[in-house]
């Protein structure tokens, strides 16, 4: 085909899918139990927990695991969640994913509705292993278990015999990406507990303000103090800088203290609050940044931060198809936001959340999203976030689910070493390290549900996905993908309509 007939197609078939995620026809074409898929967005948590689990576990094939983490460093680090389909816990992304899970409480509570207090459970499950991990002043206890070992064998999390290796940071080896990604989960963590537990949200407050002093005293990537550990799975490759400024977005919204927004002022340049605005993610804060501190200025609190509306705006408008000139993201045909690599459901999820947020704070602004010479609704923005949250729900050209146990028809056989081999009720008997790989190799669907969990899905332009064990860039559900979803789902079940402007 030659090249300009191409082109020409190419423009077709991105116009059709900007007409679809824009038009409202898109948007009212199914309407899903938001409420049952929220209930079982957070069920998911249940599956990923370490630790002794409470009895009131209703995921009943898992059991007690890792119960002695942190004992050969003298500390108690058991509890917290394994961040995916291994046994490792790795507490970059678990802060992460404590600080979207608040966040979506903190922005939509009330649409959570009878699902509110088990959210909060999911929360403070994180943000309780978080406080033993920082209980020591100068110190952040960042990873439990090596990630090779552990990799190297498909093993339930109650028989794993891999090295639960302890690994820190402190001033001599810094880390001010995790640490301040861990302030800022107590520091959200501390909102969402306010009324419901005042005394627990004074100590996670008090707690985040001294972990951010350090992280912030003591400045370095903790991909260099301890690169041979969480390098490549969870390597900081954006650098500290962004995470230090999330960190004091997040105290200042916290505590209010005025010394956080000082803080912001005099380092927005330095630590680069502009850049690489059209990534978020447990690596890279910056659009997060800038939509966050974005509330204060469309609330008419705080005009010093307007540079970050500004961001805030642009960033938006690289996600909307037909409105800039130059968007850094893509569509399927089917309509799926796609980023290349792996695991693209995270960026779908937490992408879809900053549209949400940001459109939630420009309704009650009054206002619109400023592109060059066009500008957005707050509820165009709400019609895109809709739209890929019925995708994962269902509405795809595969008319697959990609949250198991939601629909008819959703993904059997994740990449989840839990799910996929027998549970101990099923099998008493430990499963060895290696003996597990002839259930990795089945064919068979995986014995027990991840009930909620999301996987990775499709990953590039084709909407195709293999639902294959061992495709783990697409099988994989991780906690940082269902965080955001938690969110979206209570707004939409509370406001299935995206016309509707609504909030709490």
């Amino acid at each position: 085909m030659p090249a300009a007939a191409q082109s020409v197609r190419a423009m077709a078939a991105a116009a059709a899918v900007v007409a679809m995620l824009l038009s409202t026809a898109a948007v009212a074409a199914a309407q899903h139990d938001y409420g049952d898929a929220l209930h079982k967005c957070i069920l998911f948590f249940e599956g990923q927990r370490s630790g002794r689990l409470p009895p009131d576990q209703r995921l009943r094939w898992r059991r007690d695991s890792g119960l002695h983490d942190g004992a050969a460093a003298g500390v108690d680090l058991t509890g917290g969640y394994y961040d995916a389909g291994d046994n490792v816990k790795f507490g970059f992304p678990m802060a992460f994913t404590a600080t979207l899970m608040s966040w979506g409480l903190i922005d939509f509570g009330r649409s959570f509705g009878a699902h509110r207090e088990e959210a909060r459970k999911a929360v403070r499950w994180a943000t309780d292993y978080l406080m033993k991990a920082t209980a020591r002043p100068n110190t952040v206890y960042v990873q439990v278990g090596d990630a090779f070992r552990d990799h190297a064998c498909w093993e339930r999390p109650e028989d794993m015999d891999t090295p639960r290796t302890v690994y820190k940071v402190d001033p001599s080896h810094p880390g001010s990406d995790v640490a301040a990604e861990t302030a800022a989960a107590l520091a959200a963590g501390s909102i969402v507990f306010r009324d419901a537990d005042p005394a627990y949200s004074k100590r996670l407050l008090d707690r985040a303000v001294a972990v951010f002093e350090f992280a912030d005293k003591y400045r370095g990537p903790y991909s260099s103090s301890l690169h041979a550990a969480v390098c490549p799975c969870y390597c900081d490759y954006s650098g500290y800088q962004d995470e230090l400024l999330w960190g004091a977005a997040w105290l200042h919204k916290a505590s209010r203290r005025r010394e956080y927004r000082e803080y912001i002022k005099r380092n927005e340049v330095v630590l680069g609050a502009s850049d690489a605005i059209n990534e978020f993610g447990w690596d890279n804060k910056h659009a997060g940044i800038n939509v966050l501190i974005s509330k204060e200025v469309l609330m008419g609190k705080d005009e010093y931060f307007q540079s970050f509306r500004v961001n805030a705006d642009n960033f938006m408008c690289t996600l909307l198809p037909g409105i800039s000139n130059h968007p850094q993201i893509q569509y399927s045909p089917g309509g799926l936001l796609f980023k290349v690599g792996s695991s693209n459901m995270q960026h779908v999820t937490q992408l879809s959340f900053l549209l949400l947020a940001y459109s939630n704070y420009l309704s009650h602004a009054g206002g619109r999203v400023s592109c060059g010479s066009s500008s957005a609704s707050p509820v165009q923005l709400r019609r895109v976030a809709k739209r890929q949250v019925d995708y994962i729900l269902g509405d795809n050209p595969l008319r697959m689910s990609y949250m198991v146990g939601y629909g008819a028809r959703f993904p059997r056989r994740i990449h989840h070493r839990a799910s996929s081999l027998p549970s101990v009720a099923a099998h008493p008997a430990r499963i060895g390290c290696k003996a597990g790989a002839a259930y990795y190799a089945s064919p068979a669907p995986n014995p027990n549900l991840l009930v909620g969990a999301v996987v990775g899905g499709p990953s590039d332009a084709s909407d195709a996905f293999p639902d294959a064990r061992a495709v783990f860039q697409q099988s994989e559900p991780t906690t940082y993908i269902n965080a955001p979803l938690m969110g979206l789902l209570a707004y939409f079940s509370a406001h299935p309509n995206p016309a509707e402007s609504g909030g709490d």
